[in-house]
């Protein structure tokens, strides 16, 4: 039996070339690739242990949590199956390939919906549950993983693990959040929420400044399923802090059938310098808040709109030219929010910066059961960025230091850059994760964060 490495000659991806890169584009791409089959096959022999591998879904992570640099990744798009699905429970079980957006067209008719989607259908279920994603309804459903009922682990021994939520495993709760690093997620059973339609009930409230979002915030969440707040980043003076709140509910009479998950304009190259910039983005947001605000107030809109808006545009990331975006996602406790929010956008303005889409949640007190899960009670400000540099870099520092010395905490799995003090700051726990990590995998983000961690602690212990 040839071994991982005798395969990665066969099908290795040319650097230049590969499909097998971060959504951000910061980072290099992954060198090597294996289909999923081939991994999952020379896995079950159990004689993959010399190699270092990490699960490749869609892309869609902004970071390096889904590239390793110094192994493979597996790509896990052909196992895209949907295996069962039970019309009355709403219970479906399908391969970690398959895309969000065939789960949803499949469970629609039945009137059913995922209880947690991120802000694009263009995620694996697989990756989904890997990063234990939130939604517009965190203070109401929490993560996805809330949600898993099963999962299917293949680990590099060989061995294929039933994981269930009832049996309260480390394994089970190390895989949802886990970044892939457990093994390989090759199938999972969700339960979804039933729906009346897929339309939703939108009403657009505007505030002035960042103290009227949280006056609305809580209340706002107690009567809606789903609330997000959009904020006019660019905006200075009497305008700073100004934004819309947008919150929605499923419409009681209306579509039940999905809409074509296809993209409607295209970004068909790579921009030679990037297009978002400063002037951009203040023109931008002007429109977007004259168009958005105009229809304050309730009305009708479809799901794809109002969950998925940057859908509609695809390789839309290439806007931000050849050196590619950060984004930086933060949670802050609610205690600290009122003052730490503001001094994140300040930060971001005096150091020259704009932010395209700027976004403000609350996340509510619904424990995830995975072992490291970004969301926890407070409110959650996205940001991104194009990557000028060591200026970016620098003001990415900031924020961090903002966040840790609030009692925050930073996402990894849109981070491409967080030093490993930040990730142990936001992630204590990180060595429950390492101890039933699978040996085989790694990513570039656990080397660079957990394992220089690891790294230290040794030292520390040989020198005393």
């Amino acid at each position: 039996m040839a071994g991982i490495g005798t395969l990665f000659l066969v099908i290795a991806v040319n650097n230049s070339m590969s499909p097998y890169r971060s959504f951000g584009l910061t980072n290099p791409a992954a060198p090597n690739a294996l289909v999923a089959e081939a991994a999952v096959a020379l896995m079950k022999t159990g004689t993959s242990k010399a190699d270092s591998l990490l699960g490749y879904g869609n892309g869609r992570s902004y970071g390096d949590s889904c590239l390793n640099g110094q192994g493979a990744v597996v790509d896990m798009r052909s196992m895209n199956r949907i295996l069962a699905f039970d019309p009355v429970s709403g219970v479906i079980e399908a391969e970690s390939g398959v895309l969000l957006s065939d789960v949803i067209a499949h469970a629609a008719p039945h009137g059913f919906f995922p209880a947690v989607v991120p802000g694009t259908q263009f995620v694996t279920l697989g990756g989904a549950i890997a990063n234990d994603v939130h939604g517009k309804n965190h203070h109401r459903r929490g993560t996805l993983g809330s949600h898993v009922e099963a999962l299917m682990l293949l680990t590099s021994d060989g061995r294929v693990h039933r994981l269930d939520r009832r049996s309260r495993s480390r394994l089970f709760a190390a895989t949802i959040g886990g970044m892939g690093l457990t093994g390989l997620i090759l199938s999972a059973t969700i339960r979804m929420m039933r729906v009346s339609s897929l339309d939703i009930e939108e009403e657009i409230t505007p505030f002035r400044s960042l103290d009227g979002y949280f006056d609305l915030a809580e209340a706002a969440d107690a009567i809606n399923e789903y609330a997000v707040a959009w904020i006019d980043q660019p905006a200075t003076g009497r305008r700073e802090g100004r934004g819309l709140l947008i919150a929605g509910n499923h419409a009681e009479y209306g579509a039940r059938k999905a809409s074509a998950a296809g993209t409607l304009l295209r970004v068909p190259f790579q921009m030679p310098v990037g297009v978002i910039n400063r002037p951009f983005l203040k023109i931008f947001n002007s429109a977007y808040r004259w168009k958005k605000g105009r229809t304050r107030g309730k009305h009708r809109t479809g799901y794809q709109g109002f969950f998925f808006p940057l859908d509609c545009v695809a390789d839309w990331n290439r806007l931000y030219g050849p050196k590619g975006l950060y984004q930086h996602q933060s949670v802050i406790p609610e205690s600290e929010a009122r003052r730490t929010i503001p001094a994140l956008l300040a930060a971001v303005r005096e150091a020259g910066h704009g932010s395209f889409l700027t976004v403000l949640k609350r996340f509510g007190d619904m424990a995830s059961p995975g072992l490291i899960s970004f969301p926890r009670p407070g409110y959650t400000l996205t940001l991104d960025f194009p990557n000028r540099g060591a200026e970016t870099l620098a003001l990415m520092e900031r924020l961090d230091r903002i966040t840790i010395g609030a009692g925050g905490a930073v996402n990894p799995y849109k981070d491409a850059r967080m030093d490993a003090d930040v990730f142990a700051a936001s992630f204590p726990n990180w060595r429950e994760l390492e101890a039933v990590r699978d040996p085989t995998f790694m990513s570039d983000f656990w080397a660079r964060t957990a394992k220089i961690l690891d790294v230290r602690r040794g030292t520390v212990e040989a020198e005393e």
